[in-house]
């Protein structure tokens, strides 16, 4: 009350000069609800329960033919599973991805303004058509052949220019379907961190973007040298200098000028075990002999973890989890209900957007989806 009688008393040019003190001093707006998003190649239904915690699943994946982008009858069928579940799960939103490892016709698609054209209006009639929400494009990756798929070292600029044409034709498909403010058809990238996103101009292709899924996993495997955390969130002092993490991706899409909301990092439902493990460190950033292969998360609950001769440890400058099989000499790196509370108290610490995680149907009974949303929210 004496601040009011005070604020009264001034002449309105304090006055004003008043009320701008108090809102530059005001604290910042809360932060909305933060995103929890899941990959899904839709083998097995969800439990309505977890459903209702998700709040977009992004269906893996379209495919680029002739420069469109296309689902077979096939897909299409397994696209509407899951758009159908709008109809019970209103929150609920769905979004097509486009390509994924090994994935070609980007480049090609992206080289001239007719082909970028032609690809975004495709797109953006496929997710109309579909009842879908949004497009997410995982080209894996611009300016980069590792994976057997086409690149140029025009890649970079082109891929800042196609995004563009897609976010132009998603807005015009929107507005002929009264899709608007909060629920405009949204436009995301999967995109990997270090040497991988060079041929992204990450800064031109934001403001296009509603998010970017960070694919912060996969760090560790069958082409690295040594086994390590694949999917850490910070790389410990026993890591190579130049070992990715999570961490490490978020800073580097910061230092790009990213806002911190627009940036969602993954997490792994999945474990990469490595054969032929140096022991030494527990088989921690060791050489191995051949890699073994990926395991579901209720492959490694039932089969692995504490199991069968494989012990779990724990790296607390990581903040993620291992397992060890000394008589074997077997390494496996995978995520768990610890690492993942960590990562969701990173993104509410920094303010990020939220978690994705790859893929929905390695966690059938919901424990790993269970860890993020209780860990965010």
């Amino acid at each position: 009350m004496r601040i009011r009688s005070l604020l009264r008393a001034l002449t309105p040019a304090l006055f004003a000069a008043s009320l701008a003190g108090c809102a530059a001093m005001a604290p910042a707006p809360s932060h909305p609800a933060w995103r929890v998003i899941g990959y899904d190649t839709v083998r097995d239904d969800i439990r309505p329960a977890d459903i209702d915690r998700i709040d977009t699943l992004i269906f893996a994946f379209a495919h680029v033919v002739d420069g469109e982008v296309v689902l077979d009858p096939a897909e299409t069928a397994r696209l509407r599973l899951r758009t159908a579940l709008k109809s019970a799960h209103p929150q609920l939103k769905v979004v097509i991805s486009v390509g994924g490892w090994g994935a070609g016709g980007f480049s090609e698609a992206a080289s001239t303004p007719e082909g970028r054209q032609r690809f975004a209006d495709s797109a953006a009639r496929l997710v109309s058509a579909n009842d879908a929400d949004g497009l997410d494009v995982d080209w894996e990756y611009p300016g980069h052949d590792e994976a057997g798929i086409a690149a140029s070292g025009q890649d970079r600029a082109n891929f800042t220019l196609l995004l563009q044409s897609v976010r132009a034709a998603l807005d015009r498909e929107g507005a002929s379907h009264d899709r608007h403010g909060d629920n405009h058809y949204t436009l995301s990238i999967a995109a990997a961190d270090g040497p991988f996103v060079d041929g992204v101009d990450i800064a031109a292709v934001a403001p296009s973007l509603d998010w970017f899924n960070l694919m912060t996993y996969d760090f560790f495997n069958s082409m690295t040298p040594t086994t390590g955390h694949h999917t850490a969130l910070q790389a410990p002092a026993l890591a190579p200098a130049d070992a990715r993490s999570a961490d490490k991706a978020v800073k580097q899409f910061l230092a790009a000028g990213v806002p911190p909301h627009k940036l969602v990092i993954g997490a792994a439902f999945y474990g990469r075990e490595f054969a032929q493990v140096q022991p030494d460190h527990d088989g921690l950033y060791q050489p191995f002999g051949h890699y073994q292969g990926e395991h579901p998360w209720i492959e490694l609950k039932r089969d692995f973890i504490d199991r069968n001769g494989y012990a779990r440890h724990w790296d607390g400058e990581a903040r993620a989890p291992w397992l060890w099989n000394a008589t074997t000499q077997r390494f496996i790196s995978y995520d768990d209900p610890s690492s993942l509370a960590a990562k969701a108290a990173y993104v509410k610490e920094h303010q990020l957007g939220g978690i994705m995680y790859w893929e929905q149907s390695q966690d059938p009974e919901g424990e790993l989806l269970d860890a993020i949303v209780r860990g965010l929210r």
